[in-house]
């Protein structure tokens, strides 16, 4: 063979070599992505998210994470068929209860216990308990936790003292009453509401319900005794939270609104209340007309107030426990991520710089920010953590929910009638 041949044959073979390794590389490339679907909107939680999205990347070469965001209502309509699509997300966004577990039985996710009882266990034993357990479904842990959070009522200082009323003295249902009647006396807006997501109005039939029934009434609910969710306790949940639409508490418009329309009246000095999340230091200003809001110190907090005469406590809490799912299909290094964004260091930067109530523990020391540290305070001292009935009672009770909450403060249903339409919803769950 000529030395023109042997040359022609190295060079044909070094080309096709080189492109093989150029497909090997493609295919890598491709098969590490993790795309990472979110709901966020704060744009100082997406900077650091990138932050340490690229910090990840640094240490792990040939892996890409893509943030890929989708509007929350937009995020539910569409998240189910994604789920079964080949254009599914690696890791996505997750309030967890029913609507998790639901998801969990499809055959579209994967479990991430592997990954927790690694290393003798190191992940799962730096993580709050209580966290892990609401996301563990059959024995299995189906999210990985990323913080936890509390429903409470936020307030603006300047238009309570305008009206004045005293926040600390608003410990009873009536006395709550009470408040709404002065501000509107006052010329003031009571409360912000979200009316065309509904969700945001879930809040206060679920606090009600949890007042009226209690820890135990509620769980007796769910097992179907004593007329399920048609009891009594949570007829007359849905009848104080008619007396509270009466009153005609929201701004103009509020059935109409969504909950970031909520944020911005309440951001804007619009509305004197909030019923919110713990972030809304936060989110109100991001929303509001002038993306400054509120100052921290003219916001006050505290918590749903109680039924008089009924077993429910102020310290019984409604609130969410989020997590990040991963898909069946999604780069084995995306759990590994999400123990990098589980560890101490990463939970304390999130915790410090987003606001979020963390779950690793000996994060929560870094929560600095007045309105949080009350939050966190309220947190341990907790007597039941209620998830989101929109979650916890899974997506189709869920959204039933949400649906007579709307129609029961704005008067197109009967409390009993709505009470009876949840309890025949879940029973079907029960079956």
């Amino acid at each position: 063979m000529s030395s023109t041949t042997n040359k022609k044959n190295l060079l044909a073979a070094s080309a096709l070599g080189l492109a093989s390794v150029l497909m090997m590389a493609g295919t890598a490339s491709a098969d590490n992505i993790i795309r990472w679907m979110h709901v966020e909107q704060v744009p100082s939680t997406i900077a650091l998210w990138n932050k340490i999205a690229k910090d990840f990347e640094a240490k792990h070469p040939g892996v890409k994470i893509e943030l890929q965001f989708l509007e929350n209502q937009a995020f539910k309509a569409k998240l189910p068929t994604l789920l079964q699509s080949q254009d599914a997300p690696g890791m996505f966004y997750t309030w967890g209860g029913g609507v998790l577990q639901a998801q969990s039985v499809t055959g579209a996710l994967r479990p991430l216990d592997a990954t927790m009882d690694a290393n003798e266990g190191e992940w799962r034993k730096s993580t709050n308990p209580s966290a892990i357990e609401g996301l563990t479904f059959d024995g299995k842990l189906w999210a990985a936790p990323s913080k936890s959070g509390l429903i409470s009522f936020y307030y603006n200082k300047d238009l309570f003292k305008k009206a004045n009323i005293d926040a600390n003295k608003i410990a009873t249902w009536d006395e709550f009453l009470s408040a709404v009647k002065t501000l509107k006396q006052a010329g003031i807006t009571p409360i912000a509401g979200g009316g065309r997501d509904k969700w945001p109005l879930h809040f206060y039939w679920s606090y009600l319900a949890m007042r009226e029934a209690g820890q135990k009434g509620f769980a007796d609910a769910k097992s179907g005794n004593n007329e399920g969710f048609a009891g009594e306790a949570f007829v007359k949940a849905g009848q104080h939270l008619a007396e509270l639409g009466k009153l005609e508490p929201f701004q103009n418009g509020y059935l109409g609104a969504t909950w970031n329309d909520a944020l911005a009246a309440f951001g804007d000095g619009r509305a004197a209340l909030i019923l919110s999340f713990e972030n809304t230091p936060a989110t109100q200003a991001t929303n509001s007309t002038t993306r400054k809001g509120l100052a921290d110190d003219n916001i006050g907090r505290f918590a749903f107030p109680v039924v008089k005469g009924a077993p429910g406590v102020v310290t019984d809490s409604l609130g969410g426990l989020n997590g990040w799912a991963v898909t069946k299909n999604a780069p084995p290094e995306t759990e590994e991520f999400l123990r990098y964004m589980g560890s101490l260091d990463v939970q304390k930067a999130l915790a410090k710089e987003t606001q979020i109530m963390p779950v690793t523990r000996g994060a929560s020391e870094a929560v600095a920010r007045p309105l949080l540290r009350e939050v966190a305070d309220a947190l341990a001292k907790e007597t039941w953590h209620q998830n989101f009935l929109d979650q916890d009672l899974g997506p189709n009770v869920g959204a039933i929910v949400n649906d007579v909450s709307v129609e029961i403060v704005s008067g197109g249903v009967e409390p009993a009638d709505a009470a009876q339409q949840i309890e025949d919803a879940y029973s079907l769950e029960r079956k």
